[in-house]
């Protein structure tokens, strides 16, 4: 059974057939994040941002700044798919990065700065791609194997989506502020 305190979108599934549409879908999904995470956590007193969304789960703050991570990591990855022939990229151990001093204390407003400047570079440059270009993977040495630009792109649109749902499923415990 799924747990949907920890996937309450669910799990990432890349369908069998990847249609345009669905590539355009996904390329809006990662244009609006910044400003649906900016509006999930607006007004949100520190005690609400310290928040974990689930027992033993990372706070809504650290959510926020997970995201920045994780899509400068994903922006990296495109950028190196693109310019080189099946890099091999460098996992990160996220767990420990969100519990780094900035993930756990730093205001939020400094990650969703990092979003929107980086969503808005990552939409212009997922818009210019071609079929081809999306075709075009990395290595990822986790999961020993190659992902494509396509399964990318709907990993990290769905990325976005599950954590601005942790995010969303932990307000109505508080009204804010």
């Amino acid at each position: 059974m799924l747990d949907k305190k920890r996937f309450p979108i669910g799990v990432f599934s890349l369908p069998e057939e990847v249609s345009q549409r669905l590539i355009e879908k996904w390329i809006a999904s990662i244009s609006d994040l910044p400003s649906e995470l900016a509006a999930a956590v607006e007004g949100l007193s520190e005690e609400q941002l310290d928040t974990p969304y689930r027992p033993g789960g990372w706070t809504v703050r650290q959510v926020v700044h997970h995201c920045a991570d994780s899509h400068m990591n994903a922006f990296c990855r495109f950028k190196l798919s693109l310019t080189e022939d099946k890099p091999s990229i460098k996992p990160y151990l996220e767990h420990r990065w969100a519990e780094l001093e900035d993930g756990r204390e730093l205001p939020v407003q400094s990650s969703l700065a990092i979003i929107q400047g980086l969503h808005l570079r990552w939409t212009i440059l997922l818009k210019s791609l071609s079929a081809d270009d999306l075709k075009r993977s990395y290595i990822h040495p986790e999961h020993g194997r190659e992902i494509t630009l396509t399964e990318a792109l709907g990993m990290y649109a769905w990325h976005g989506a599950h954590h601005l749902a942790h995010i969303k499923m932990t307000l109505p415990e508080f009204p804010k502020a």
